[in-house]
C-alpha cells in the first residue's frame, strides 16, 4: 500500500479518496474549499495545509482539478505542489483538459524532479466509489508501471494509451457522444412523450432497442425518474460540468483545425438549459430539459 496525497475533493476526488482508504491506502488530502475535506478526514484521511506540505507527505500525490486555471493555482506558487519537494515521486493528474495544458505541466514537473502520469478517467462519482472507472493514462510506461497499482484500484479498466497528451484526447473523445446523446434522447423523448407512457417504460424500452446507449444500463432509472419531473438522485456530474468539458472540447477541434457542429449546436442547448436553472443538475436529468420546453414548461 502507498502513502497518497490527493488535491481537489469535488465529487469524483472525494469518492476517489474514500475508495483510497478502503483500498487500505495512506491519504492525505488538500482542497481549496476546506469544508470538502471534512468527510474524507473523518473517514480517516490526513489533512495537509497547502499542496506543497501535501506533497512532503506522499509519496504519490493525485490532482482531479476543475480546469486549467485550477491547475495553475494547485501546482504554482511557493505554497503549490511544484514547490513542495518532488524528486523522485510520482504525480497522477486526473482532470479533464486539453492535451496541451497536460504536456506543460508534465514538463514542469519533471523539471521539478517527479515523475509525470496523466489520467483522465471515464465514469461518475457511483463507479469511482465502486473501482469501475475507465482509465485513460498518458505517460512514460515508468510512470505507468508505477502507477498501475494504484489506478487498478480504481478502475475496472485501465489503458496505457500513449504519451502524455493521448490521455487527455481520448477522455474528451468518449466524453463527447454521451454529451450528445443525453441531447438527441430529449429529442426522442419530445416525438413520444405526448403517448403518456410511463417515462420508465420509455428507457427500457430504448435500452433494448438501437436508440439505446450504455448510458440507459447505468442511468436509466435517474433518466426516468428526470422525465417524470423527480430530480431528487444524487448529482454526480452536473450540467455546468458537461458544458465545461463540451467548450475544452470545442477549443481543442479547432486547435486541430477541425470543427464539432454537432457539439457546438448541442452546447447552445445546454446554454440555455444552464440559464434556466438546470446547471447544477445531474447529467442524467438534462434528457428532460427539452421536453420541457416542447411543452411550454
Amino acid at each position: 500500500m502507498a502513502h497518497i496525497g490527493i488535491a481537489g475533493l469535488g465529487r469524483m476526488g472525494s469518492a476517489m479518496a474514500l475508495r483510497l482508504l478502503e483500498q487500505g491506502h495512506t491519504l492525505t488530502v488538500w482542497n481549496r474549499s476546506p469544508g470538502r475535506t471534512v468527510p474524507v478526514v473523518e473517514a480517516g484521511a490526513g489533512l495537509a495545509a497547502s499542496p506543497a506540505e501535501l506533497v512532503r507527505r506522499s509519496e504519490i500525490v493525485i490532482t482531479i482539478l476543475t480546469d486549467a486555471a485550477a491547475i495553475e493555482a494547485v501546482y504554482g506558487g511557493p505554497q503549490g505542489i511544484l514547490a513542495g519537494g518532488l524528486e523522485g515521486k510520482l504525480v497522477i493528474e486526473m482532470s479533464t483538459v486539453r492535451p496541451e495544458t497536460a504536456k506543460a505541466l508534465a514538463s514542469r514537473i519533471e523539471a521539478a524532479g517527479g515523475l509525470a502520469l496523466e489520467c483522465p478517467v471515464g465514469g461518475s462519482t457511483g463507479p469511482a466509489r465502486q473501482g469501475r472507472l475507465i482509465g485513460l493514462a498518458g505517460g512514460s510506461e515508468a510512470a505507468f508501471a508505477r502507477a498501475r497499482p494504484v489506478l487498478e484500484g480504481l478502475c475496472r479498466r485501465l489503458e496505457h494509451c500513449g504519451p502524455v497528451g493521448a490521455g487527455s484526447s481520448m477522455k474528451l473523445a468518449i466524453n463527447l457522444p454521451l454529451m450528445l446523446y443525453y441531447q438527441a434522447l430529449a429529442e426522442a423523448m419530445t416525438l413520444c412523450g405526448h403517448l403518456g407512457r410511463d417515462p420508465a417504460w420509455l428507457i427500457d424500452l430504448f435500452g433494448d432497442t438501437t436508440g439505446g446507449s450504455n448510458v440507459l444500463k447505468a442511468r436509466g432509472g435517474s433518466i426516468a425518474k428526470a422525465l417524470g419531473g423527480d430530480f431528487s438522485d444524487a448529482t454526480g456530474v452536473d450540467l455546468d460540468l458537461l458544458r465545461k468539458d463540451m467548450r475544452t472540447m470545442l477549443e481543442e477541434a479547432r486547435a486541430l483545425g477541425a470543427q464539432l457542429p454537432i457539439t457546438e449546436a448541442t452546447l447552445g442547448i445546454y446554454d440555455r438549459a444552464s440559464a434556466a436553472g438546470w446547471g447544477g443538475r445531474d447529467g442524467a436529468a438534462v434528457p428532460a430539459y427539452w421536453p420541457s420546453v416542447a411543452a411550454g414548461s
